[in-house]
């Protein structure tokens, strides 16, 4: 970054600010990742300079000869990745991507059903402070009180009592498997599309170590970085044919468009909510996708699923609680409940301060706020980039559960700050 170094020494040193505490911390957000410096030199090249409003071999600007080839290998890879039929990579993010399904297929008014913000779902799954609550109706649900495990006998009650026109799976704190089947088969008993929102686990989809959503849902979107470890952006995933095509009174013209779900998909995303696409990142996520389809990639979603589980066994070893008693997953929801109400965000500071990046989150049925929630979430994905095995994670849990049990102990957080410290150093990145 000599460029940037001599031209604005200011930002300059800011990047390598955070540069430095990557390479020094136990980064554990779960929804987080480290890329390849590939992808960043993806990210970060000549593409930047060009705009490409529409889509390949039909754009509105001159100029995009080789922008097309990016974004229909990208595209390619991401169908051979997923087994989708249509693939729109044009999204800036999560967000907006929910939104451009939602106006694809939804009516203003209609009712969105997805799991409570509370319970681990998102704010675009018809949050109450969120777009998706205020211009569409919700219906959310939730997990079992005890378990804290999804409850599919409830799920199909509320859907059958509700009548929803689209249910939303997939997650942001759910630390288990995600049953995709049979939440399509409940959204075909009661005429709903199906869409899963596979932003968290795309990677482990990917690697096998999760159950994909293909081939029966309708819908799928998915960030492309977390766990699937490319830039930050987003993509749609879908079938060729709307299901549910409401093609009464049409003619035959009519009645093709109505049927097209790809192309109703396409629309929403442009020119329905947003113009040129980032041609960057398209071309981070065609690498990123090309890692993905390696080999070894299988080898590392597993591996993140296998560090999670050991480092949840070690942290219930150490008397600290677990939403659902544990994780099938790439993350972990901490309950701080048996210590107090509304811990969180304190024991993220202190594990902070201890070398360990978390987030305070709510747990399901919380007693506190969002804003001081009883809980923490952590995952493995950038701790599995970096190398490290379940050996790593028996450590690692053992400080967590120590700092949890004493977050006021300063010498204790100093002390395991050196060691998480010498820890990334043996397992350097970039």
């Amino acid at each position: 970054m000599l460029e940037l170094k001599d031209s604005d020494s200011a930002v300059y040193s800011l990047v390598q600010g955070e540069l430095e505490r990557q390479k020094d911390v136990l980064n554990m957000i779960p929804s987080e990742n480290y890329v390849s410096k590939a992808v960043l030199e993806a990210t970060g090249s000549v593409l930047c300079n060009k705009y490409s409003e529409g889509y390949a071999k039909r754009r509105y600007y001159q100029g995009n000869q080789w922008i097309d080839e990016i974004e229909l290998l990208a595209i390619e890879r991401a169908k051979k990745l997923f087994g989708a039929e249509h693939v729109n990579l044009q999204p800036y993010s999560g967000s907006p991507a929910n939104a451009a399904i939602y106006f694809a297929l939804l009516k203003l008014g209609d009712k969105i059903m997805g799991m409570r913000l509370d319970m681990g779902g998102h704010l675009t799954h018809g949050h109450t402070v969120n777009f998706s609550s205020r211009f569409y109706k919700s219906s959310p649900y939730t997990v079992d009180r005890e378990t804290g495990m999804l409850d599919m006998d409830a799920v199909r009650k509320l859907a059958e009592t509700e009548k929803p026109q689209i249910i939303v799976s997939g997650y942001t704190a759910y630390p288990r498997t995600i049953p995709f089947k049979e939440f399509h088969e409940i959204s075909e008993s009661v005429g709903a599309y199906s869409m899963a929102d596979i932003s968290h686990i795309a990677g482990l989809v990917a690697g096998g170590a999760h159950p994909s959503p293909f081939p029966f849902t309708d819908v799928v979107m998915t960030t492309t970085h977390k766990t699937l470890r490319g830039p930050r952006g987003a993509m749609i995933m879908c079938r060729k044919n709307d299901r549910l095509a409401r093609t009464e009174g049409l003619d035959e013209k009519e009645t093709e468009k109505a049927k097209d779900m790809a192309g109703k998909i396409d629309r929403a995303v442009f020119p329905g909510l947003q113009g040129g696409p980032h041609d960057n990142v398209t071309a981070a996520k065609a690498v990123a996708f090309g890692e993905a389809l390696k080999p070894e990639f299988k080898v590392y979603a597993h591996q993140i699923v296998a560090n999670a589980k050991a480092l949840a066994k070690t942290l219930m070893d150490n008397n600290v609680k677990l939403v659902s008693d544990g994780t099938d997953n790439h993350l972990i929801l901490i309950d701080l409940t048996p210590i107090g109400i509304g811990l969180g965000k304190k024991i993220a500071v202190a594990l902070e301060e201890a070398g360990i990046c978390t987030n305070a989150n709510t747990v399901p049925y919380d007693q506190s706020t969002p804003f001081k929630p009883s809980g923490v979430r952590i995952g493995t994905p950038i701790l599995t980039t970096r190398g490290m095995k379940e050996t790593e994670m028996k450590l690692v849990g053992e400080w967590i559960a120590k700092v949890i049990h004493s977050p006021d102990d300063a010498a204790l957080k100093a002390k395991i700050r050196g060691e998480t410290k010498e820890l990334c150093n043996k397992f350097a990145f970039y």
